[in-house]
């Protein structure tokens, strides 16, 4: 099942590779959307006041001491990933860089204008769903083949080395920052912990929904 991917499908609107700045409209407007989608389930899982993500957790504990917003460290921790790359033999495209752009921007936007549901079995709702939005947008925007994210670069990276499953070496990756971002006083709850436990095998899934639905 999905669970066992160990590699990134590709389909009809998918980039021959990577480097492409002339990339057709349809995999330009997949690798948008699905970052939008990315991007808006990492802002809704601080909204829903659960715990943050792994990695808004690290960006929520360096804001503690340095005077930028979320997105802001969200966007310069992206940034120090990439230099990672280079212990990996990762490519960058216009999707590594729309992927720091468009994800910090849903995270500023949705603190700013998403209220926090007063209830908590609400708030856990929006955390599951905040899960499941970045799991099936990662699938989406990692097959249009423009270039991974920084972070989900470092995960196929290690993922080819290790000969891992997708699943497995995602959530390694998880628990290893928020565990930092925990320590320097990062907000960590149930949301947080079902970040960690299940973006691994949403991502996976959106892997494999993407490929059943386009191949």
């Amino acid at each position: 099942m999905f669970l066992k991917i160990k590699n990134v499908p590709y389909v009809w609107w998918s980039s021959e590779k990577p480097l492409n700045f002339k990339p057709k409209i349809s995999t330009f407007f997949y690798l948008c959307f699905g970052l939008t989608l990315f991007g808006l389930g990492e802002g809704l899982l601080i909204v829903s006041f659960t715990g943050a993500s792994p990695w808004s957790v690290l960006a929520q504990g360096i804001s503690l001491n340095v005077d930028l917003s979320i997105g802001t460290i969200t966007f310069l921790i992206s940034i120090g990933v990439l230099f990672l790359w280079i212990f990996l033999d990762q490519k960058p495209g216009i999707g590594t860089i729309l992927n720091a752009l468009i994800i910090s921007v849903m995270i500023d936007l949705c603190i700013k204008f998403v209220p926090t549901p007063s209830d908590f079995i609400y708030q856990l709702i929006l955390a599951i769903c905040s899960v499941v939005l970045v799991g099936i947008g990662g699938g989406i925007y990692l097959v249009a083949n423009l270039g991974p994210g920084p972070r989900d670069g470092l995960m196929i990276g290690l993922q080819k080395k290790t000969n891992l499953p997708i699943a497995l070496v995602r959530a390694l990756l998880e628990i290893t920052v928020v565990t930092i971002g925990w320590y320097l006083g990062g907000i960590v709850g149930i949301g947080t912990l079902l970040f960690a436990i299940g973006i691994g095998p949403c991502v996976a899934l959106g892997l494999y929904l993407v490929d059943k639905l386009f191949n």
